[in-house]
């Protein structure tokens, strides 16, 4: 930061740490990406996002920075928020419009009703009929628990490994390299492994249960 930089990534919480203990200076910024932004205002950091863009920002100039805005849903409180800090003729880029539940065509779709305790034995079968002998599979699951146990339940017959936020960074790491390159079938997760993933051919996809 001392010799200077061109882009700075952070979270609000560490990017205000340095506005506060002097070693950073916003004020020249020609730049402002927020990404997820529904999520970030949403969780109460409107208030430091709004601390940090104060000094980038002057009311009605000309030389204020570009701002986007990324958003997977924009409820009408993020447009609220994109006029506070965007022009009046700012660009709106909807990849989705009215179809707002939208998936792809290609896709099937099954709802299959069980009793937790007959899940492993379900998913053992469900994977064997829809995903084959050496096909791949991501099972979601609520919890790091569930995911444990599943993975390690003798009515699975795929050979399986658990992926989620208790497991170090490193680990999780060897893990994913295991599943692309067909080491293991099965990878059971929480929602940890939902974003950033870039797996291909993934044959099946289960949820335990209906996302929150």
């Amino acid at each position: 930061l001392k010799s200077g930089i061109d882009i700075l990534v952070g979270t609000p919480g560490r990017i205000q740490d340095h506005i506060q203990n002097s070693k950073l200076e916003l004020s020249n910024v020609k730049h402002v990406v927020l990404d997820e932004v529904d999520h970030m205002l949403d969780m109460g950091f409107a208030e430091q996002v709004e601390e940090i863009l104060g000094s980038s920002y002057k009311k009605g100039s000309e030389n204020n920075p570009q701002t986007l805005l990324f958003s997977a849903t924009c409820p009408r409180w993020v447009y609220d928020v994109a006029k506070k800090y965007m022009r009046d003729e700012y660009e709106q880029i909807d990849l989705i419009g009215k179809k707002t539940q939208r998936t792809a065509t290609t896709v099937e779709h099954l709802a299959i009703q069980c009793r937790s305790s007959q899940r492993a034995g379900v998913l053992g079968d469900i994977i064997q009929v829809y995903s084959g002998s050496r096909g791949r599979t991501i099972v979601f699951c609520e919890t790091k628990k569930e995911a444990n146990e599943l993975a390690m339940n003798a009515s699975l017959k795929q050979d399986a490994q658990s992926l989620h936020g208790d497991i170090p960074q490193k680990q999780r790491e060897i893990t994913l390299k295991g599943f692309r390159n067909g080491v293991f079938e099965v990878l059971i997760a929480t929602n940890v492994a939902a974003r950033g993933l870039d797996i291909p051919e993934v044959d099946l996809v289960i949820q335990c249960s209906p996302p929150k």
